[in-house]
């Protein structure tokens, strides 16, 4: 089945022209499990993996010894900070780690390529020739967003030539704005809407096809 051309659309939502668009970009059947895993790499590099308790080493007192070996009738103990007592050391809680774990990079290409072919099945890819704003403003923005006819949580992807509209999208609730340079398979998911500049799609097409 041959891809449709995208229509591209300029700020007030008019026809501005159409793209063909790369069908190994657009137009394969979606990896699920290829794109679980690199999402799930993403979410997991994004960990601070700062948590941390103490073990009956670390926590502070206990030094002398609670009571005397016999003759007490109760069961022999050694130190009030072990973990059974209240305020002693943990067993197996939690310590600082990095919960990264590596994905293959065609993998990583894979995923993101089944991401927009996705989107794009879904009718939830958007395409703007540019945006082109003299100065940032929010108020153009939200204008933008409305003729496109986007609701709901946005991903708008430009490129660095974008930067006064990357200022303007950037303070809308439940709108994230990506330089073309971060593209990512969980930001590309992560939506009701994804809409693309032109320029920002022909150069992530240029990098996955």
């Amino acid at each position: 089945m041959t891809l449709k051309a995208f229509t591209i659309q300029d700020i007030k939502g008019e026809k501005a022209g159409t793209h063909k668009p790369a069908e190994t970009v657009f137009g394969i059947t979606p990896n699920t499990h290829v794109m679980h895993e690199v999402v799930r790499a993403q979410l997991a590099a994004r960990r601070q993996g700062t948590h941390d308790t103490k073990t009956r080493g670390e926590v502070s007192g206990g030094g002398k010894k609670p009571f005397r070996q016999k003759g007490t009738g109760r069961a022999r103990q050694g130190t009030i900070r072990a973990p059974h007592y209240k305020g002693g050391g943990t067993v197996f809680g939690p310590h600082p780690r990095n919960y990264a774990f590596k994905v293959n990079g065609k993998e990583v290409k894979l995923a993101m390529r089944s991401a927009l072919s996705a989107k794009q099945a879904e009718g939830e890819l958007f395409v703007v020739d540019k945006f082109g704003f003299e100065k940032p403003s929010t108020k153009e923005a939200v204008k933008a967003l409305e003729a496109l006819k986007v609701t709901g949580r946005v991903t708008v992807v430009m490129g660095d030539e974008e930067l006064n509209a990357f200022l303007s999208f950037r303070n809308i609730p439940r709108v994230r704005v990506l330089d073309i340079v971060d593209a990512n398979t969980y930001d590309f998911i992560d939506n009701k809407a994804l809409v693309f500049t032109k320029a920002a799609l022909e150069r992530i097409e240029e990098v996955l096809k």
